[in-house]
């Protein structure tokens, strides 16, 4: 199995940005498609973006569109997640997750698709 660890969260003033790390270790991460989902106190985990083993395929919610970045260092292990002109709305605990291997090249929205769930990361953004 793989052990996922997120860091970058904080605090910070709308229209600012963050970026987010994912780090892998365990197995051949190249293998994996990973996806950033958050959650608020009484709402339901979204789905916030993914990216494909490759990287060749990336997915996001339309309210993070032109705003968010998924990209992944397979050396480094490592997926991340870009945040640019972020709003008070996203405020949230993001959480990357992996998806077991599988022979198909695309990335899932659906939380239960996904293997592996690392603890969170807290980001805050100020109005």
């Amino acid at each position: 199995q793989v052990q996922l660890a997120e860091s970058g969260g904080g605090l910070v003033q709308a229209g600012g940005s963050l970026r987010l790390s994912c780090v892998a270790s365990g197995r051949t991460f190249s293998n994996y498609a990973v996806g950033w989902f958050r959650q608020v106190p009484g709402k339901e985990r979204e789905f916030v973006g993914g990216i494909s083993k490759s990287g060749d395929s990336t997915h996001y919610r339309d309210s993070v569109k032109g705003r968010f970045t998924v990209s992944r260092d397979n050396a480094k292990t490592t997926v991340y997640l870009q945040m640019n002109n972020l709003k008070p709305e996203d405020t949230a605990v993001y959480y990357c997750a992996a998806k077991e291997p599988w022979l198909g090249s695309s990335v899932s929205p659906d939380r239960s698709w996904y293997d592996y769930w690392g603890q969170g990361t807290q980001v805050t953004v100020s109005s």
